[in-house]
């Protein structure tokens, strides 16, 4: 099965939203873990028990990348635990490079790897073409790809809203996204990234692919904001992570089923 299908079939049964894993140092001491490796460890597996039944996860990979070797194998252990109870993951990485590099980590995300994962965010801003040996990954393994395309950050409107041709930047994204999901039957296997707070989001109504939507809450985005992406069908939105809404313990699993 696709992963298009696969997360469709999974919001259908869980919800759409899309659960982030963000383990800052701040937070974990909030927490009253140290902020190392064992204090991430700790604070890793209370997430992926209290999320194992949601539709899909987003570990935030800097956040254990900090760590070196330690948190990379943190990370492993989290990735095989949440996919073991059945929760989509998807390695918020945002990788993006050139030929060899980029298929070296394609391999690392998407293929026969510790870190192998159902989808990887990615950078599309070395030219889309460059991530040919990642979507091609994605296309022969049936996971997911979700291309930036329109952030939330305040630095992203001078690049991403540029005009390439008669469209935008962004716009100039999601087309291209769109028409690799058209080779394709049913739901697309790649998605774009469109922040919740954009202003003049670009036009997802040939998609044809899930979009994730961060911003919810936290950045000041609310759910009225949806109405105004673009015509998307398939969106996992990305609220204020309700590990920080919550303190340690019981709580946690509360919160993530309100």
């Amino acid at each position: 099965m696709t992963f298009g299908a696969r997360l469709r079939a999974a919001v259908a049964s869980r919800g759409p939203l899309c659960v982030g894993i963000d383990p800052h140092p701040e937070l974990l001491r909030a927490w009253g873990f140290d902020a190392d490796a064992a204090g991430l460890a700790r604070f890793s597996d209370i997430c992926v028990e209290a999320f194992a039944d949601v539709a899909i996860v987003k570990p935030q990979v800097a956040f254990f990348e900090s760590h070196g070797a330690a948190g990379y194998s943190v990370l492993e252990r989290a990735i095989a635990g949440l996919r073991d109870a059945g929760v989509l993951v998807l390695a918020d990485a945002k990788r993006g490079d050139i030929g060899s590099t980029m298929a070296a980590y394609a391999q690392a995300w998407l293929g026969d790897s510790p870190l192998s994962s159902d989808a990887v965010t990615a950078s599309p801003y070395l030219g889309f073409g460059s991530l040919s040996p990642l979507l091609d990954l994605a296309r022969e393994g049936d996971r997911g790809v979700f291309v930036l395309a329109a952030t939330s950050n305040p630095e992203a409107p001078p690049v991403q809203r540029a005009r390439a041709g008669e469209t935008t930047v962004a716009q100039a994204m999601v087309d291209q996204v769109a028409a690799l999901n058209a080779e394709q039957a049913g739901p697309g296997s790649v998605g774009v990234v469109v922040g919740v707070t954009v202003t003049d989001p670009p036009d997802l109504s040939s998609l044809g692919g899930p979009v994730l939507v961060p911003g919810l809450g936290a950045q000041g985005g609310k759910p009225e904001d949806l109405r105004g992406l673009g015509g998307a069908r398939d969106r996992c939105c990305c609220p204020r992570s309700p590990v920080r809404c919550c303190g340690p313990g019981r709580t946690l699993p509360r919160c993530v089923r309100r």
